[in-house]
């Protein structure tokens, strides 16, 4: 109960902000619910499941790509164009999983580079139909919804803020589930929950796929709010971020993955103000954490002070 009314008071609390935030730090808020909702697509299958991917935003980028040429090509509505994005990413999600899961470790994080390259590599030579690296912009009458144009402030924000809510109740959920469980045994110590009958396989699978829809989801999301679409967010780049975000925040927590990506984008929006390096003091700001802060964030809240935190 204190779980659900934490996240609850959460989305109260964003749901609030919408009506007080300057437009510079509403537009802010609403590219950081976006992005966490990747985070938290990328928490499923690392920070419980213990799967570390150096690939995941092939899973952004199947999305992101997968909903702006439904739009862009096939002249879909937003909805439909949204709902074929997402099964692509399911069926890609577990194409993937069904052939990096044959490894482990090292391996894994090896393979799912390697798919995130493929994908990369693919934009590029798709350049036709993709564009290239100079990507395409999806034009405002083509992101509407029963007449509301996601690209009005207000609703892209009260959008992004609907789809955050409802991912982040749906992963409270699922990891107080008994799937969710599993996932945290296998985490904890694969063979002993393979010793006690579980299909290690099967929950590995079930991870990497819904990990992959709700990244997916996350990159449909921002191609629909933001309307561009572009193979930077295909790169190494941002298979990094959701790690960062997670680690920066706390893995293991559903929490974590949207503090991360709030202070790890504001920390970059202020301090690229200041300084050309400024990822020299993202990388110092990193390295601080790893030193005092283990867990992240909330993590270290959950370990010292508020045990109950998810």
């Amino acid at each position: 109960m204190k779980t659900h009314l934490l996240h609850l008071a959460l989305i109260g609390l964003l749901f609030a902000l919408g009506f007080i935030l300057p437009d510079y730090h509403q537009g802010n808020f609403s590219r950081i619910m976006v992005l966490a909702i990747y985070a938290m697509g990328y928490n499923v299958m690392f920070g419980y499941t213990g799967m570390l991917s150096l690939g995941h935003a092939m899973f952004f980028a199947a999305g992101m790509y997968g909903f702006g040429l439904s739009v862009q090509l096939g002249d879909l509505g937003v909805i439909p164009a949204m709902l074929l994005a997402l099964l692509g990413t399911a069926a890609f999600a577990a194409l993937v999983g069904a052939l990096s899961l044959r490894t482990i470790g090292v391996g894994f994080m090896i393979v799912t580079l390697m798919f995130a390259q493929a994908v990369y590599l693919t934009i590029l030579y798709a350049g036709k139909y993709t564009r290239g690296d100079e990507g395409f912009v999806l034009q405002p009458e083509a992101r509407t919804i029963a007449g509301m144009a996601l690209n009005q402030p207000d609703i892209r924000y009260f959008t992004a803020l609907m789809l955050f809510g409802l991912v982040l109740l749906g992963t409270g959920l699922l990891v107080r589930s008994n799937f969710g469980s599993v996932l945290v045994a296998v985490r904890e110590n694969e063979e002993r929950t393979r010793m006690l009958g579980y299909d290690v396989i099967a929950h590995k699978m079930g991870a990497v796929v819904v990990s992959g829809v709700i990244s997916g989801l996350s990159g449909a999301t921002y191609a629909a709010l933001f309307g561009y679409v572009g193979a930077s967010f295909a790169t190494v780049q941002y298979s990094i971020f959701p790690l960062l975000w997670v680690l920066l925040g706390g893995m293991g927590t559903t929490l974590g993955p949207f503090v991360g990506a709030l202070l790890m984008f504001y920390l970059i929006d202020y301090s690229s103000g200041l300084t050309n390096a400024y990822m020299l003091i993202v990388g110092v700001a990193l390295v601080l954490l790893v030193l005092f802060a283990r867990a992240g964030i909330i993590g270290e809240i959950r370990k010292r002070w508020v045990p109950w935190l998810p």
